[in-house]
């Protein structure tokens, strides 16, 4: 029985992967095998020892010490694209308000409440006042074509925009999802001077956070709209403002609200909503639980943020999993204690191994964690 910790409230949708024959789910377990998160912080957590895995039902993972968990041993799993869909549906709406001055008219219409037979005429006489440009053959920059910048731009196209996109890390899988008609840069300087829309889908890491700032928007065309469904720390806020008071920028769309810029004018701030949706929040979950469940049971080691991908056959007699820090002989070592195996694999990522053996019989498993350099070894029959 394998004990799972859910912190946040978890889909039932994505709970029902994990046979309740086999796995118990709770918000109090104390000695949990694993933990599913959306948005809670781990930062502060205290993972008990016998902890193996966390799984975020979401991409994005700054809210885990992802890096903390691998010296323990316990490996990070995200859902990558599986909110990808509601987030782009975010974005193009976003798209949108950003021109159309949609919201503020709204708003000015309220104001309209209790005028009577004058409504009709008051509207035509103010409506001039949020009149807004069209989307229709204006250019969009997409920098980043991961699962939702990539989704977004194929939108974008469909909607009668021309697209630039910018991702040195680029796919291949994800240039053949393109659709053809996107341009494809390797400077980012071209996606600056000739964009009207600026939408950024990066990871948020110490070499891209504030990368939106005076010296880049100083690049961008008069009047850009900046869309950030990212992280709020792509964007320097002080730089951001500057620019919308300046009118260098003529809005900024983030899904990530501060006190430092909500009420600023220019800034339509949407309180994070980008995977809010039931649909997002059963594609997260149940794709958490299922690389919770792969590992767990079979040693499967897929869409980590903090150890390697390792495919592994579903059927085995006794499988030896074990993750090992990055160096001289430990491989060799571990392989050695192992002995004679039916199929044996091995991967490294930043100075973490994961090795995994299948062997007929038994293993001293006190032996493998007595070698320097392994972190954790697990025995599954």
């Amino acid at each position: 029985m394998f004990n799972i910790l859910t912190l946040n409230k978890i889909s039932k949708c994505g709970l029902d992967n994990l046979n309740e024959k086999n796995y118990k789910c709770s918000d109090n377990s104390e000695k949990p095998d694993a933990i599913m998160v959306r948005s809670a912080s781990l930062h502060e957590f205290n993972f008990d020892e016998n902890t193996v895995a966390v799984a975020r039902a979401g991409a994005g993972v700054n809210n885990i010490p992802v890096d903390d968990c691998a010296d323990k041993g316990i490996v990070v799993f995200n859902t990558p694209g599986a909110n990808a869909n509601a987030v782009k549906e975010l974005v193009i709406c976003g798209l949108l308000i950003s021109s159309r001055k949609v919201i503020d008219a709204i708003e000015w219409c309220k104001t309209l409440k209790g005028e009577g037979d004058a409504v009709a005429k008051l509207v035509e006489k103010g409506k001039s006042n949020f009149a807004g440009p069209e989307i229709l053959g204006k250019t969009l920059g997409v920098i980043g074509l991961g699962a939702i910048g990539n989704m977004v731009a194929n939108a974008a196209i469909a909607m009668g925009m021309n697209v630039i996109g910018y991702d040195p890390y680029l796919s291949v899988s994800g240039a053949l999802s393109l659709n053809p008609e996107v341009k494809l840069t390797a400077d980012i300087d071209d996606i600056y001077k000739s964009s009207d829309y600026i939408s950024v889908h990066v990871p948020l890491n110490d070499s891209t956070k504030g990368f939106v700032n005076k010296e880049s928007i100083g690049k961008m065309k008069d009047n850009v709209r900046i869309l950030n469904f990212a992280r709020g720390g792509l964007v320097d806020e002080n730089d951001i403002i500057n620019a919308l008071e300046s009118e260098k920028v003529a809005a900024y769309v983030t899904d990530f609200p501060t006190d430092k810029i909500i009420g600023v004018k220019g800034v339509i701030a949407i309180p994070h909503l980008g995977a809010s949706s039931p649909e997002s929040e059963e594609n997260c979950a149940s794709m958490a639980a299922i690389e919770l469940a792969n590992y767990l049971e079979k040693g499967i080691i897929r869409n980590s943020v903090n150890f390697p991908d390792v495919n592994l056959p579903g059927a085995f007699d006794t499988r030896v999993c074990v993750i090992y820090k990055d160096g001289k002989d430990v491989q060799a070592k571990i392989a050695a204690e192992v002995g004679q195996s039916v199929s044996f694999i091995s991967a490294t990522r930043k100075g973490k191994g994961y090795l995994v053996a299948d062997i007929e019989g038994d293993v001293g498993k006190t032996k493998l964690e007595s070698i320097d350099g392994v972190v954790r070894v697990r025995i599954l029959k």
